[in-house]
């Protein structure tokens, strides 16, 4: 169940989007409005490719718990693993989003996931976009003066925005 919080007449509702990585992991948070979206704030959380695995995992773990504590969100939305050429990198990657979940499920979040198809259909109306496409949308939708960098920053906003089209249009069903 989701809980929205209310201010004055408006329902309001917060949304994390998270970019799953080993080195870099994205993160944006969004709240919707009735009609409205607009960003919190984003960012990225990085680990040293000179620590040990088992330490880079609780540096993401601990820094995104001070984020969702500090932001409140109602929702996690995460994308993900569909398709990785490289097994040794999915591995990586799967360890990290393992922890990010582990991150959503203590704090009591409702947790989304998104495939790269669902949020480049969300973002572009198309599921073969460019990433340059989709940031260029994320650039556009959020009026930003420019494409967030590292790009996992707008891979983390472009997750957040799917999860609320996607609820959006869960409600419109109801």
């Amino acid at each position: 169940m989701i809980n929205s919080h209310f201010h004055g007449n408006d329902k309001f509702m917060v949304i994390l989007g998270v970019d799953p990585g080993t080195a870099i992991i994205g993160y944006g948070f969004i709240q919707t409005a009735d009609s409205q979206i607009k960003i919190i704030n984003y960012g990225y959380i990085s680990t040293s490719p000179s620590s040990t695995t088992a330490n880079r995992l609780k540096t993401v773990y601990q820094q995104l718990n001070k984020l969702i504590k500090k932001y409140s969100p109602e929702i996690m939305a995460v994308e993900d693993l569909f398709f990785f050429k490289n097994l040794k990198t999915a591995i990586k990657v799967s360890q990290a989003r393992g922890v990010i979940l582990l991150a959503g499920a203590d704090n009591n979040l409702s947790i989304a996931e998104y495939t790269p198809l669902q949020v480049k259909q969300a973002v572009t109306g198309y599921g073969r976009a460019e990433k340059s496409q989709i940031q260029k949308m994320i650039k556009m939708i959020f009026k930003l003066k420019e494409i967030p960098k590292p790009d996992d920053i707008a891979d983390a906003l472009a997750i957040a925005f799917c999860c609320a089209s996607s609820y959006k249009l869960s409600q419109i069903k109801n």
